[in-house]
């Protein structure tokens, strides 16, 4: 009977320390919530211009920059790079793996066009 009184004791303890903490650090975590929500980076022209990503669309007949762009190298790599970069890119992106069509015909249309 007295180690259940002395286990309750130490219950309530628990819980009322750790009620006043939370009620402690609430105000700090909440001021530290809108300084991260007014940290986030507006999603608007200027950032989306200065992005890394290609930006547009495939051209309506394929040149040279833009196939180097596809395939990622560079537009005077030799043909082993060509073909290489061509095999890494089938292997993610193969219609009989779950890729699209369109993509693996862009990127047989970017190995042509850059193994010439």
């Amino acid at each position: 009977m007295a180690s259940g009184m002395i286990l309750a004791g130490l219950g309530l303890a628990t819980l009322g320390f750790g009620a006043r903490f939370v009620f402690r650090t609430m105000p700090a975590l909440g001021k530290k919530m809108a300084d991260a929500v007014n940290g986030i980076p507006k999603l608007d022209g200027k950032t989306l211009a200065n992005s890394k990503y290609y930006k547009g669309g495939f051209e309506p007949k394929m040149t040279k920059r833009e196939a180097s762009l596809i395939l990622n190298v560079s537009p005077n790599a030799n043909s082993l790079k060509v073909k290489s970069a061509y095999k890494r890119m089938m292997q993610v992106n193969h219609p009989d793996r779950g890729g699209s069509p369109y993509i693996s015909a862009k990127l047989s249309e970017a190995k042509d066009l850059l193994d010439k």
